[in-house]
C-alpha cells in the first residue's frame, strides 16, 4: 500500500488509476521521475539487427529478380535470335537426313532422336517456341511437305519460319511467322 500523490489517500500498488480521485498512477511516477531528475533511458535500436533484416530482405528481392528477369537467362536479343535460327538449322538437317533414307519427312519431331530434341531445348531457353507440322500425305502415303516455326516469347524478338525449301522467313509482329514473311539473307 501507497500513498496517492494527488489525494494522499492509501492504495494499492498494483492500480493504475487512483480510486478516490482517478488519477493516472502511471503518469504521476513519470512526471516524479522527470521531476527528480532521474529520467529513463529511452530504448535502443539493436542496429546489428536492422541491417542483418534489411540484408536478408535484400537478397531476398535480388534473387527474385535474378529468376524474374528473362533477359538474364537467355542472354541478349542477337544472342537469342542466333540460337532459334540454329535449332531450326539442326532440326532441318536431321529432317533432310530422315527423308533421305526413308523417303518421307517425319510424322513428328520425336522420331529424329536427342539431336532434335537438343535443339529444342537450346530454342526454348532462349524462350522460343518450336512447332513442326507434316504436310498431308500423298496416295503413296509419303510426305513430302512440312513448316517448322520458332515463336518468340519475348517481345520484340524475331519469329522464324521455315519449310522443305530450307529458306528461313522471320517477323517481328506478335504473330506466329508465315510463308508470306520476308526471306533472311543466309546466315553467315
Amino acid at each position: 500500500m501507497y500513498s496517492c500523490p494527488e489525494c494522499e489517500q492509501l492504495i494499492n500498488q498494483a492500480s493504475e488509476v487512483c480510486p478516490y480521485c482517478g488519477a493516472d498512477q502511471k503518469a504521476l511516477a513519470d512526471t516524479e521521475l522527470l521531476l527528480a531528475g532521474k529520467i529513463p533511458k529511452p530504448t535502443r535500436t539493436n542496429y546489428r539487427r536492422v541491417a542483418a533484416v534489411c540484408g536478408i530482405l535484400l537478397a531476398i528481392l535480388w534473387a527474385i529478380a535474378w529468376f524474374a528477369v528473362p533477359w538474364k537467362l537467355s542472354g541478349s536479343k542477337t544472342e537469342a535470335e542466333a540460337r532459334a535460327r540454329e535449332s531450326l538449322a539442326a532440326i532441318q538437317q536431321a529432317i533432310n537426313t530422315y527423308q533421305q533414307s526413308e523417303g518421307t519427312v517425319p510424322p513428328s519431331l520425336e522420331t529424329l532422336g536427342d539431336t532434335v530434341r537438343r535443339a529444342a531445348q537450346s530454342a526454348q531457353l532462349s524462350h522460343y517456341t518450336l512447332q513442326y507440322t507434316p504436310g498431308k500425305s500423298d496416295p503413296t502415303g509419303r510426305i513430302t511437305a512440312y513448316t517448322l516455326t520458332a515463336r518468340a516469347g519475348n517481345f520484340g524478338y524475331r519469329s522464324f519460319y521455315t519449310d522443305e525449301s530450307a529458306t528461313i522467313r522471320a517477323t517481328t509482329e506478335d504473330r506466329a511467322p508465315t510463308v508470306q514473311d520476308p526471306a533472311l539473307n543466309p546466315q553467315p
